[in-house]
């Protein structure tokens, strides 16, 4: 690990530490039937699809609009048409608590308000909790908890798909500590998934606004059109100076004069992980696996191990480049801690060309490699070492890369940096959450947090 990774870590796992000293050991909170601080509970109701609509005047709530960390994604709701008369006592209010009691069974969430009423799907639980006795976001953080989850998987019945019911939630013994503490406890925990979910959606518009500077400069030639044609670009003086005004034939076609065409492997080494089941660890050092499934869960949760005495360039870190080459093609920048490179990952790297540069090139790539070994006759579909030479990219003037270096290389690095953040905010979520619900730990309101 680098230096400067280091500091960078460093500074973000100080700034993620908890105030300790305002967390005070207590007994654990008493408990209740979760039935007796609901005031009211049903199944969301079934209806025709025949009833959905784009402009239909009402929202329906399914699990799958529901991720995995309970928040609602409203604009995937479709909507339907239909005499509300008849659905009236199903219609989601402010801070109703949903569960979903099939498939992804006990994942639980908040209602929080949409300009249109909306219906809960008919594979969804709706509680409405007393709020003289309950806070919604507490029993939401409950039930998402390792201990919530097993508890509601706990009343889940039948063998092929799980299925939990309103009566046997109702009897689930669940902690009930005094309201206020309920309160502190959820917005304790929601000022944490605040800041994940703000970290993620910087994310979303960081890299969209990389992807639009790249098609810009890389694919539409904005800066070049704009300086033939007189126009200004809108770009510093001494940058629009380092692009052409002209074009050049080339094997792509037209091309920015003086700028060339290359390889895609020609950009960076491509380097194929190992069979790391030969190499096992040993005692208690290890480093977690990182397989495809790693990389799409960003996290190496549940990962296999391998010896920690791997060669330097087979152990992954924060901020490199990691290329699936088979099954779920994919590109990342890689946030989810230390690992060992397993095969059908590619760890890319280079010495002549910046990150920044190589990982959007893959990305403008990644449609037609995916294309690709969704043509192969096997059972895991890849691409082949001879693709990435058959993909082209242009390089301009290492001047004027040099110089797109300067807006492109912060807004790569500021994404994989908001990711270990988040990493570190979601590990203290998940350390303190036990603690803090069962009453073991306590926030007071000294603590300044409600």
């Amino acid at each position: 690990m680098t230096s400067e990774r280091k500091q960078v870590e460093g500074a973000q796992q100080e700034e993620c530490q908890p105030n300790t000293e305002s967390l005070g050991m207590v007994g654990e909170w008493p408990q209740k039937p979760f039935g007796e601080i609901c005031e009211h509970s049903a199944f969301g109701p079934r209806f025709s699809g025949d009833l959905y609509e784009t402009d239909g005047n009402v929202a329906t709530l399914r699990t799958t609009d529901i991720r995995e960390d309970g928040r609602i994604e409203c604009a995937t709701m479709p909507r339907a048409r239909m005499d509300l008369s008849r659905f009236q006592q199903h219609i989601l209010q402010q801070d109703d608590l949903v569960i979903t009691r099939s498939g992804r069974v006990g994942t639980t969430a908040i209602f929080g308000g949409y300009h249109l009423p909306v219906l809960p799907g008919a594979f969804l639980i709706r509680f409405r909790l007393n709020r003289r006795l309950a806070e919604p976001q507490f029993y939401r953080y409950y039930f998402n908890s390792l201990t919530g989850q097993q508890l509601i998987k706990s009343v889940a019945t039948g063998s092929v798909q799980q299925n939990i019911n309103i009566t046997s939630v109702h009897r689930l013994q669940v902690p009930v500590p005094p309201l206020q503490e309920q309160r502190v406890i959820a917005k304790f925990f929601g000022m944490l998934d605040d800041k994940i979910e703000l970290n993620r959606k910087m994310n979303e518009t960081l890299e969209a606004m990389a992807q639009a500077l790249f098609r810009s400069w890389f694919v539409d030639f904005d800066p070049v059109l704009d300086k033939a044609e007189g126009h200004d670009h809108g770009l510093p003086a001494h940058i629009a100076a380092l692009f052409p005004d002209s074009f050049e034939d080339s094997e792509l076609g037209e091309i920015p004069t003086g700028w060339k065409v290359l390889p895609l492997d020609e950009l960076a080494r491509f380097l194929n992980g190992l069979a790391l089941q030969k190499f096992p660890p040993k005692g208690d050092r290890f480093l977690p696996v990182i397989k495809i499934s790693q990389l799409r869960a960003g996290d190496t949760t549940g990962a296999d191990k391998a010896s920690a005495d791997l060669v330097a360039e087979y152990v992954v870190e924060d901020g490199d480049v990691l290329f699936s080459w088979s099954g779920s093609l994919e590109c990342v920048l890689w946030a989810g801690g230390r690992g060992a490179l397993n095969q059908h990952l590619f760890k890319v790297m280079s010495e002549k060309f910046p990150k920044w540069f190589y990982f959007l090139w893959i990305h403008w790539h990644l449609e037609d490699f995916r294309h690709i070994a969704a043509g192969k006759a096997t059972t895991m579909g890849h691409i082949q070492r001879h693709h990435l030479t058959d993909a082209k990219v242009l390089v301009p003037p290492q001047e004027l890369l040099q110089a797109m270096s300067g807006f492109m290389q912060p807004i790569i690095e500021s994404i994989w940096h908001r990711k270990v953040q988040s990493r570190t905010l979601a590990a203290l979520r998940d350390m303190l959450l036990p603690k803090l619900i069962s009453g073991e730990l306590r926030v007071p309101e000294a603590a300044g947090l409600t």
